[in-house]
């Protein structure tokens, strides 16, 4: 069935919240649409984001952030982007990761994952772990999600990561506090993880999370 037209601002902002979804693996707040979009009024920015769920392109939790989920494939709504066609690729699922306390991650493929390129990239160095916890929720992250992770041994401040803290992994915000690391949920129920240099606790980024994949 086809989607109702959208107006041009509507149209910008649907452009926006799949672009900020692709790049970073999760939508942009509310704030963050309104600072993009000129629009100074958190008001504002939810009537077009009405407008766009009762159009049928949206969907979102009510009163969390970054829950904003396009509603169908990208390549299936009238979006100026064009997107290459036959381009999948097989993502391995080696574990789990907690998003709440850490767990072992068992480096052993439990099956793998089809997903177009054009949402990762065509590197090789993407592999997949499905979430345990409910840590990161605000950031969009959900128990039973799968992550898409970018293997990489470094993170810039604020990244989220998916780390090996004394054998056991955990997806957290990377945050190097001079002679610790915060490793901060996003959950405000849960206290951040805190590794001391002078604890000698081996640590190590298994690498930076670039998408999140929900079953619905």
């Amino acid at each position: 069935m086809p989607l109702e037209p959208l107006t041009d601002r509507q149209q910008e902002i649907l452009d926006f919240i799949q672009k900020e979804s692709v790049n970073n693996g999760y939508a942009p707040t509310i704030r963050e649409i309104g600072e993009r979009m000129g629009i100074k009024s958190t008001n504002g920015v939810n009537d077009h984001l009405k407008a766009l769920e009762k159009k049928g392109y949206l969907s979102r939790e009510k009163d969390k952030s970054r829950t904003l989920r396009l509603t169908r494939p990208v390549d299936a709504a009238p979006i100026r982007t064009i997107l290459p066609q036959n381009t999948m690729i097989s993502i391995p699922i080696l574990g789990r990761v907690a998003a709440g306390e850490p767990i072992l991650a068992e480096e052993q493929a439990m099956g793998r994952v089809q997903i177009d390129s054009f949402f990762l990239g065509t590197t090789k160095k993407v592999f997949a772990l499905k979430v345990v916890g409910d840590s990161m929720i605000d950031d969009g992250i959900h128990d039973g999600d799968y992550l898409f992770i970018k293997k990489q041994p470094v993170a810039n401040r604020g990244d989220i990561v998916v780390a090996m803290i004394e054998g056991e992994a955990t997806c957290k915000r990377y945050y190097p506090e001079g002679d610790r690391i915060r490793f901060q949920p996003a959950n405000a129920r849960l206290k951040p993880i805190y590794v001391h240099k002078d604890q000698f606790r081996a640590v190590d980024i298994l690498g930076v999370v670039v998408g999140v994949y929900r079953q619905v």
